[in-house]
């Protein structure tokens, strides 16, 4: 809240607030004052413009053909426990009438039988960039799942093929597909908050992992999960928080990554075999009410107001915002 003063019976905005302390008048930024009965902090300008946030990059796309899954976008946060395990990331503290950049990552493509699913894009929040997901590695190229903000699973084959690597604080590695010819299947692709499952069982391919939940909007919603991989049967599923499941030659070809969350895309498998397309990323921001944000137009959005905050949600596009 600003604060406010009674001159010449008229309420005005007040620039700067003095108080005796030690029989010194000086000027504070900030104090209490009681309303309704309750203690609540004033600010003699705006308040300050610190701003939570939460960046997650495109997931993933899924390999073609008893394929490992797409492994999920990288996710970051101030707002709670970011991707692989980390702590939450620090709030950033911006200026007015200054340029920031958002993007949101897209999702990696899902491929054809005989070539690894491609990674997402990345998602962006001025200094902060999430990593995409890795695509999920292919059997008939003998391809491991691709390194990205989470690693995509491997590729069945007739030898084992290893996962993709994830990235240090954002999301982790997808998990390694099964040999064996027609009991070949695909590994999970990586979720951020947990490993992709290994292809550990005759033609049935590993779960996706599952995703990280956040609460930035006031709601808890689980985001980022991994592609299931891809096998003859059963299906594998993909990772809590929007990753798609992997296709087998009875339960249909593979699904996508949920939009938005950052998911990974499902494996192709044994007569279903393209691989389908990791999800899209997501960036929100939340700050305090008291600021007037503006959005450039080449970016898709849509903001709340709860509590003294806004909560800026980005779902597509990539331009500059900024804060009045």
């Amino acid at each position: 809240m600003t604060a406010h003063t009674k001159i010449g019976g008229a309420w005005k905005d007040v620039a700067t607030i003095h108080a005796k302390v030690g029989g010194t008048w000086k000027e504070i930024t900030e104090g209490h004052t009681k309303i309704g009965g309750a203690w609540k902090q004033f600010f003699a300008n705006l308040a300050p413009l610190v701003v939570d946030y939460l960046v997650i990059a495109g997931g993933g796309g899924g390999g073609g053909g008893v394929a490992g899954g797409g492994g999920a976008g990288g996710y970051r946060t101030s707002a709670g426990t970011s991707g692989g395990g980390a702590s939450a990331e620090s709030s950033l503290s911006l200026v007015v009438s200054t340029n920031y950049t958002v993007t949101v990552g897209g999702g990696g493509a899902g491929s054809a039988q005989g070539s690894a699913g491609t990674n997402g894009t990345n998602s962006v929040f001025t200094s902060v960039t999430s990593t995409a997901g890795g695509g999920g590695g292919d059997r008939d190229s003998n391809t491991a799942g691709k390194t990205g903000g989470a690693g995509g699973g491997g590729g069945g084959s007739e030898s084992v093929q290893s996962a993709g690597a994830g990235t240090s604080g954002q999301g982790y590695a997808g998990g390694a597909a099964r040999g064996g010819g027609v009991s070949a299947a695909g590994g999970g692709g990586g979720g951020a908050g947990v490993v992709g499952t290994s292809s550990s069982s005759s033609a049935a391919g590993g779960a996706g992992g599952n995703g990280v939940a956040s609460s930035i909007t006031g709601s808890s919603v689980t985001r980022a999960g991994g592609g299931g991989g891809g096998a003859s049967a059963p299906a594998s599923s993909g990772g809590s928080g929007g990753g798609g499941a992997g296709g087998t030659n009875t339960a249909g070809s593979s699904t996508a990554g949920t939009v938005n969350t950052g998911g990974g895309g499902g494996g192709g498998g044994h007569g279903n075999n393209a691989g389908a397309s990791g999800g899209s990323g997501v960036v929100i921001i939340k700050y305090p009410d008291s600021y007037t944000l503006t959005i450039g137009g080449g970016l898709t959005s849509s903001t709340a107001t709860a509590g003294g905050y806004k909560v800026t949600t980005f779902t597509a596009g990539t331009d500059n915002i900024s804060f009045a």
